[in-house]
């Protein structure tokens, strides 16, 4: 596709859908929704198809200068690709999903595709302030889905969603000032290389942190996740989990770990100890939910904490996991989104109490429920066990500890899955509204076939997803070697290390 500008293709076709459904009537946005996103479908995998993956890192780039040093700069490589393909796999599912819409629904589908414009535009910008546009306005169209189109308590969870995301952005982007000024260049494949004093970085990784720390969520800036879930609709809920949370991770991967390396090194310890109180914490209280949505909101904390946890592992299987597993999680964790909404546009709750039984009267939805619910736990042959296997084996080299108590959030995990899916699915059925529920219309199968398939996929044949990946990782492996010390790992998070070790290097950092 040498020639074609995919990236700003894949950008333009969803906003052209957007101003279109906004002067279109209600029927009519839907289906020029769903076209738009089913096209930027097949152009992402166009592009995957087009991927050369062992050539140049970043492929399909563009650039243009607009408004004298501002770069209209795009480009991916393979940890991009994979997230853009998440994005585009899950947004015409998202407007299957919203056939329960029924108010402003030109205004709604114009919204999710603004988001699609500006996820994609994050993941492929080479800018620095052109992914901080992309980055922040995000922001915009979930806080209208939510404050717009959510439940009784709308306003308080998209203002809290707003507030909590953008206060901790505002330090990343005098970071980012100060960073052009010094290296003298935006050009964020640059920047990925270029050395910035030592004393600097730990401010700087600081300022980045308390925005991708939000947005991941890490605990304890994680409370306005499960307000927003709750108040969300679901197709939103599926956005924010499947997609918007990976925008944390992302930034992570691009720019704390490679622009960054010695003070990442140094505040790993922070990283990992808040790592390892989300996964439990998390965990126990995702146990006691009676809401679905609030349940699976607090999982998708503790998930997301074993990818924070895999990330500063600072070794190769503990990046190729937590890549696995956030694409696991936003498969898995939108499908379990997508369950919860089948079941309450039945009967307008998501009390777990209210439900039981449901394989009786609903054996397709329960048989699609189950598979996300071990998906969820790990199962092995199912996306979750690829990305958590390999998470925790790079946890392990780095610290035996951090590894241990994440796997009990695994074991915790399990429970409460479990627990859930008892409660829903099996038991006696004793609510009679909840035993005349129909089983999967056609619309609802097209939505959950295709993630069920995505997941068992990745579960069998991970080298389709790890592939365009390993180059990527293999060089910010090879990248932060630099800030790592030689021999033994555990060096820098505090675990007793050889004598040698220590007479070579000075002492533990």
């Amino acid at each position: 596709m040498s020639g074609v500008p995919i990236l700003s293709l894949m950008l333009l076709v969803p906003l052209l859908g957007a101003v279109a459904c906004f002067f279109a009537e209600a029927k009519l946005a839907r289906t020029i929704a769903l076209v738009a996103t089913l096209v930027n479908l097949a152009l992402g995998i166009a592009m995957w198809a087009s991927f050369d993956v062992g050539g140049a890192q970043w492929q399909f780039t563009e650039r243009a200068d607009l408004f004298g040093s501002f770069q209209w700069a795009l480009g991916i490589d393979g940890i991009a690709l994979m997230l853009i393909m998440l994005s585009v796999f899950l947004m015409p599912i998202c407007i299957l999903a919203s056939a329960s819409i029924e108010k402003r629904v030109g205004e709604y589908m114009a919204a999710f595709l603004f988001m699609e414009v500006l996820m994609v535009g994050t993941f492929a910008a080479q800018d620095l302030f052109l992914f901080y546009i992309f980055f922040e306005a995000g922001l915009i169209p979930m806080y209208l889905i939510i404050g717009i189109w959510g439940g009784a308590d709308r306003i308080y969870a998209s203002y809290k969603f707003f507030l909590y995301t953008l206060l901790g952005s505002v330090l990343m982007f005098i970071a980012m000032l100060w960073m052009v000024n010094v290296a003298g260049t935006s050009d964020i494949p640059t920047l990925m290389q270029y050395d910035f004093p030592v004393d600097a970085q730990t401010w700087l990784w600081l300022a980045f942190f308390a925005s991708f720390a939000v947005k991941m969520p890490m605990w304890p800036v994680h409370t306005w996740l499960p307000a927003a879930h709750v108040q969300a609709p679901t197709a939103g809920s599926v956005i924010l989990a499947g997609v918007l949370l990976k925008l944390g991770g992302y930034g992570f991967i691009r720019f704390s770990l490679p622009m960054f390396p010695e003070a990442s090194a140094q505040l790993a310890w922070l990283v990992f100890a808040l790592s390892m109180v989300a996964v439990v914490v998390t965990s126990l209280i995702a146990l006691v939910q009676h809401d679905m949505k609030k349940l699976i909101a607090y999982s998708s904390v503790a998930h997301m904490a074993i990818v924070t946890a895999g990330l500063f592992a600072f070794n190769v299987q503990g990046l190729e996991g937590a890549m696995i597993v956030m694409l696991s999680h936003g498969l898995v964790s939108g499908a379990l989104f997508l369950c919860v909404g089948v079941i309450y546009d039945r009967l307008h709750t998501r009390e777990i109490d209210r439900y039981g039984g449901l394989s009786i009267n609903m054996p397709k939805y329960a048989l699609f429920f189950l598979l996300f619910t071990m998906a969820s736990i790990g199962l092995p042959g199912t996306s979750g066990f690829v990305g958590e296997f390999l998470s925790l084996a790079g946890i392990y080299q780095a610290s035996s500890w951090v590894a241990f108590v994440c796997t009990t959030g695994i074991i915790l995990g399990a429970a409460y899955m479990l627990y859930l899916y008892r409660r829903v699915a099996f038991g006696e059925q004793k609510n009679a509204d909840a035993a005349a529920m129909p089983d999967l219309s056609v619309r609802e199968w097209v939505m959950l076939g295709p993630i069920a398939a995505a997941v068992l996929w990745m579960g069998v044949y991970p080298e389709s997803f790890m592939a365009p990946m390993r180059a990527d990782i293999a060089a910010l492996d090879a990248r932060l070697a630099s800030a790592r010390p030689e021999g033994d790992a555990r060096l820098w998070i505090g675990e007793p290390a050889p004598v040698v070790e220590e007479e070579a290097h000075g002492g533990a950092h």
